[in-house]
């Protein structure tokens, strides 16, 4: 009884002629169709296409038959991941820089991808005829080796499908800039707006006040003299002394937030030393940060390590329900991790458009990576790498 049921514990091994063999034989078989319908038109429309490109209708026709064959790669690309489990990510669309027909066919001939996806649909003939041949052949005389041969043949289609149909690394890199420029301008341009609003819901009314009460004191002392006029205008004078008193504290809290004299001053560790001492967790919060030395990182790196620590344990006070939380720093080679942890209650996640989603978007703004765990009932620990870039490198 127990070594069947050990057996059927045990994870199954997928059949040699399984269902994945077999898929894979019929995509390696329908190459040839395809690869003959995809060649008929990419040597058809592109040869009529230069031929003509010395008349009006040239360049338009060879951009049709790029964008035409941009569309097949896109199928070439769902049949290789439905069939062979090829990773080739989907690019983005065709850009175009200039409004108008015009501004399309020139995208279209400057599209490196289409320029790529014909060469395969030319390539995919020969590569048809191969993988037919060879298929039909060990379905009919040699099915001991079948499987193995079809796996080698999946793999090569596979690394073909990857190199040519897929968008190369500096498309992605250039894409992946754009999204992080956008993060960035999003989160200045909130920044700028909870500036504004501060100043003008807080010290802005504090100093409006402040004038009122010394411009009644002034007519007061203008009016009379007498020690009630006097007394009421010292009066006045010491509410207006509290007002300025305020409204330094709030410009002294919102320069804080800005950027810190600390963290410029003193660094890291000073820096978070002094918001763990202000965080409002029962048991407190311990700080250590373990930089390997004097060097210090770039100072927008080390900006946004502050502010994500910040608001880390902003949340932590206001959100988790915890006894107590640690910051850890350190560095590792090239990178600046942080570990943010509490006993909380967990359940935290980066939905779009929360708190933990806009830190991690900052973040990536600088290439960094941005990890959560926090399972229901805790603990919470969240992760955060930064590229570490020493000042004097960049001085």
């Amino acid at each position: 009884m127990d070594t069947a049921e050990h057996r059927s514990a045990e994870p199954r091994r997928p059949s040699l002629y399984g269902a994945q063999m077999w898929g894979q034989v019929q995509h390696l078989l329908l190459n040839l169709p395809v690869g003959i319908a995809g060649f008929v038109f990419t040597v058809v429309i592109l040869s009529v296409g230069l031929a003509l490109s010395v008349t009006v209708l040239g360049l338009p026709l060879l951009a049709l038959g790029l964008a035409g064959c941009r569309r097949l790669g896109a199928l070439e690309r769902t049949r290789a991941r439905m069939a062979l489990g090829a990773t080739a990510p989907e690019p983005a669309p065709l850009v175009q820089r200039r409004a108008g027909v015009s501004g399309w066919v020139i995208a279209a001939l400057t599209d490196g991808l289409g320029w790529r996806s014909a060469l395969f649909n030319v390539l995919l003939l020969v590569w048809g005829l191969i993988s037919f041949t060879v298929t039909l052949v060990l379905l009919v005389v040699g099915w001991p080796v079948l499987p193995w041969v079809v796996r080698w043949m999946s793999l090569l289609e596979r690394m073909l499908v990857d190199s040519l149909l897929a968008p190369n690394a500096l498309v992605l890199r250039v894409h992946e800039l754009e999204e992080d420029r956008g993060a960035v301008v999003d989160t200045a341009a909130a920044d700028l707006r909870r500036i504004e609003r501060d100043l003008h819901d807080g010290a802005q009314a504090r100093l409006v006040a402040l004038a009122m009460d010394l411009g009644l004191a002034k007519e007061k002392l203008t009016e009379t003299d007498t020690p009630e006029a006097v007394a009421t205008a010292a009066k006045m004078v010491g509410a207006a002394h509290g007002e300025v008193k305020l409204a330094l504290q709030e410009l002294r809290d919102l320069a804080r937030g800005i950027h810190p004299a600390v963290l410029t001053d003193r660094g890291l560790d000073a820096a978070l030393s002094a918001v763990a001492a202000r965080c409002t967790v029962p048991g407190g919060v311990k700080v250590h940060v373990d930089l390997g030395g004097a060097e210090r990182p770039d100072s927008a790196v080390e900006g946004i390590a502050y502010f994500t620590v910040s608001e880390l344990l902003t949340n932590i006070s206001k959100h988790a329900g915890a006894n107590a939380a640690t910051v850890d720093v350190w560095r590792a080679e090239d990178r600046l991790m942080l570990l943010v942890q509490d006993d909380g209650r967990g359940g935290a996640t980066t939905r779009p458009g929360g708190g933990l989603a806009g830190l991690a978007e900052r973040v990536g703004a600088v290439d960094g990576v941005f990890l959560v765990e926090s399972p229901a009932g805790g603990p919470t620990g969240v992760t955060v790498e930064l590229p570490w870039r020493t000042r004097a490198a960049r001085s």
